[in-house]
């Protein structure tokens, strides 16, 4: 490096192209093109190994926004950042600073670590009025510095598996292999330990269709939380929206990134990543100086009318502003990015109705969301809204358009309630065991489009549903006041671990009858890596500060009494082998299959319909599917949440059925023409029809 600094440092940048944004590697040299269109000058710095500034440039040109400089000699391997000379006029929204290193916003490696000191904040801490008077320290010292990195190698196509088919599988990079046992250490929370054969074969076996990574793009540890000795685990605090996080790489992020990607697609698995562009490491007002706030801060981040302060409809201290163009542009050059040069199969959108936002509210309407939808490349992936933010108007489940899936949290609270045995939710948990139509089918949507789940990272683990009745979050330092305060949990009777064995029995049949109600319902299902085997995080319901064994799957218990992977593995298969729970459409009984036998029932467990009367009272009900998909078949599941054996009867019908059991979450005992459910139980029913003329 310091024969390349001595020769780069004689070159002269002249004027360069103003696209593609970033560091591009071209015949002789780089491109160096980034936004900023208040900007006075803006200056390419360079570095050595050593993090000493080598090289300092005023990039020659500016089109439209774009500053941009060709730097002949320079290669992949170069660090460099940028500062910016402009107005610092925080009640105007300018907040340009030339004593602070700017992460390139278009980076696709980052060298170095962030670390907090008073220099990384734009304005000086301590005076007041806040973040009036400039800071003059350089934060070069404390802040990652871009490298230049060639294009990206060929990544392995996924296996593109339809929505019907797919199950996706939420994990933390870190908290999913620190622990696992056929890990050596450097494989330990990392990206080349998700890439292990062992582990691969395991969620394969599992019968998953696609794992669902927790935020990878490169984040910072809030201040609060270091104070505190803590750190950020789950990664919603994005610092680069093009750089794989460091912390999960051991030397090159992107390429054991991509040798990841390759690995999951070899095992015949997809690749979704959550991400969040809905907000920025940078924080608030006070908060510091990394990257978009010292380039273009209004044209970056939505602000209050006084232009001094920041829109908080994430409750993370900034939003993105969704109307800039820059905006638009970055978070589909990133998605793009990820998808095409990385090998991406798909995209969970945190906070997802802040990329709809204008200043009046939401819109599903919203430009970038069009953008996103209609992009050639990325309508090509899976799709998948967190339909909520913390803004006015941000609960949004269901109001956006096809072909966006959208987590459920209304199923969710509605299959916890049911089989906790609240009154008066057997309509509702109806509506969502059915594939939440009056949600989705609306808009155009089959029942895939709402994404099903029990439990993900933001909240209790399943064990811990059926174990603990409140939260217990005191590690994070926030006296217990953080994380959901409804968690429609029970604990049976004790509050947390206990050596009674009845209520340990109880709980262990309520997680099952959980997520074989999840993996059954019409819909995509949705699974928390670690229930399958009764993972707990011992009642913290928002690890997001927990970096340690609180958070790390615990796969000493897979062994254990307290798994369920055998049940879990057996409801998969059924689901993957039967048609009528991959639907394409919503049933509503407008078709019989036999005279008498429309194409969805509700029985009651006499085997009559359900009535009016029927619905608000209901302990137990029966839901009965049938379809010609693959020949005529029907499929029917009794739950009964009640603390009562009962009896279910299919209605006189039913005789001209053959049915076979497939699946029982506690004893169940078969009678001539009716079937004896246990206590808390869930039943599942494949039924033949007899052939007839013509079949």
């Amino acid at each position: 490096m310091a024969s390349s600094s001595v020769r780069l440092s004689r070159e002269l940048i002249r004027p360069g192209q103003p696209e593609p944004l970033g560091a591009t590697v071209v015949d002789g040299g780089v491109n160096f093109a980034v936004h900023s269109s208040i900007a006075e000058s803006v200056y390419l710095c360079l570095f050595d190994d050593t993090g000493r500034e080598f090289l300092r440039r005023e990039l020659p040109a500016y089109e439209d926004g774009t500053w941009h400089g060709f730097l002949p000699g320079a290669e992949a391997g170069l660090l460099y950042g940028y500062r910016v000379d402009g107005p610092y006029r925080t009640r105007h929204g300018m907040r340009c600073n030339p004593h602070k290193l700017l992460v390139d916003p278009y980076a696709k490696a980052l060298s170095g670590e962030f670390h907090w000191h008073e220099g990384v904040y734009g304005y000086q801490p301590g005076l007041e009025p806040a973040d009036v008077y400039r800071c003059e320290l350089d934060s070069a010292r404390w802040i990652p510095k871009g490298v230049v990195v060639d294009a990206a190698s060929a990544s392995v196509p996924g296996p593109t598996i339809p929505w019907s088919e797919s199950v996706s599988y939420e994990l933390n990079v870190r908290g999913y292999t620190m622990r696992f046992p056929d890990l050596n250490d450097a494989e330990r929370g990392t990206f080349r330990g998700l890439s292990n054969d062992a582990v691969l074969q395991y969620v394969k076996a599992l019968g998953i269709t696609a794992i669902e990574l927790m935020p990878v793009h490169e984040f910072v540890d809030e201040h609060f939380l270091t104070a505190r000795g803590l750190r950020n685990f789950w990664g919603y605090n994005t610092l680069n929206f093009f750089t794989p996080a460091s912390r999960y790489a051991n030397a090159d992020a992107r390429g054991e990134f991509i040798d990841m990607v390759n690995a999951i697609h070899d095992a015949g698995l997809e690749v979704i990543l959550d991400v969040v562009y809905n907000h920025t490491a940078e924080g608030d007002h006070r908060g510091p100086t990394l990257s978009f706030r010292g380039f273009d801060n209004a044209a970056y981040y939505r602000l209050t009318h006084d232009k001094q302060h920041y829109i908080n409809d994430t409750g993370c201290g900034n939003t993105i502003n969704a109307d800039s163009m820059i905006v638009q542009d970055l978070v589909l050059d990133s998605l793009r990015y990820w998808a095409g040069d990385l090998g991406v199969d798909g995209f969970r959108f945190d906070l997802a109705p802040i990329l709809g936002r204008h200043a009046h509210g939401f819109d599903r309407n919203h430009p970038l969301l069009q953008r996103i939808q209609d992009d050639d490349l990325l309508k090509q992936r899976k799709l998948i809204a967190e339909p909520w933010d913390a803004g006015p108007g941000g609960y949004q489940l269901g109001a956006f358009a096809a072909p966006w899936a959208e987590l459920n949290d209304r199923y969710r609270d509605t299959v916890r309630r049911w089989w906790r045995g609240d009154a008066e939710v057997a309509g509702e948990f109806a509506r969502r065991l059915h594939g939440s139509a009056d949600l989705f089918e609306l808009s155009g949507r089959a029942p895939h489009a709402s994404v099903n789940f029990i439990s993900n990272h933001d909240g209790f683990t399943l064990a811990d549903t059926v174990a603990f009745a409140e939260r217990h979050n005191e590690a994070n330092g926030e006296q217990n006041r953080d994380g959901h305060s409804h968690n429609f949990s029970a604990n049976y009777g004790v509050e947390g671990r206990t050596d009674d064995e009845a209520i340990n029995a109880l709980r262990r049949r309520q997680r099952v009858n959980l997520l074989a109600t999840l993996l059954l319902s019409q819909g995509m299902p949705f699974l928390l890596a670690g229930d399958e085997f009764g993972n707990s995080q011992g009642g913290n319901n928002n690890a997001y500060a927990q970096d340690n064994e609180t958070a790390w799957l615990d796969w000493s218990l897979l062994d254990s009494s307290e798994s369920l992977l055998s049940e879990v593995r057996e409801l998969l298969a059924l689901r993957r082998d039967e048609p009528l729970l991959q639907m394409d459409r919503y049933l509503h009984a407008t078709e019989e299959l036999r005279p008498g036998w429309p194409d969805i029932q509700w029985l009651a467990p006499s085997g009559q319909a359900m009535t009016d009367e029927d619905w608000p009272t209901a302990r137990a009900l029966t839901l009965v599917l049938a379809a010609d998909v693959d020949g005529p078949r029907t499929l029917a599941l009794l739950l009964n949440n009640s603390d009562s054996t009962l009896k279910f009867s299919l209605g006189p019908r039913s005789a001209l059925v053959e049915f076979t059991q497939r699946f029982a979450s506690g004893p169940v005992e078969r009678k001539k023409d009716s079937w004896l459910l246990s206590a808390h139980c869930l039943l599942c029913l494949q039924g033949q029809f007899p052939a007839i003329n013509g079949e």
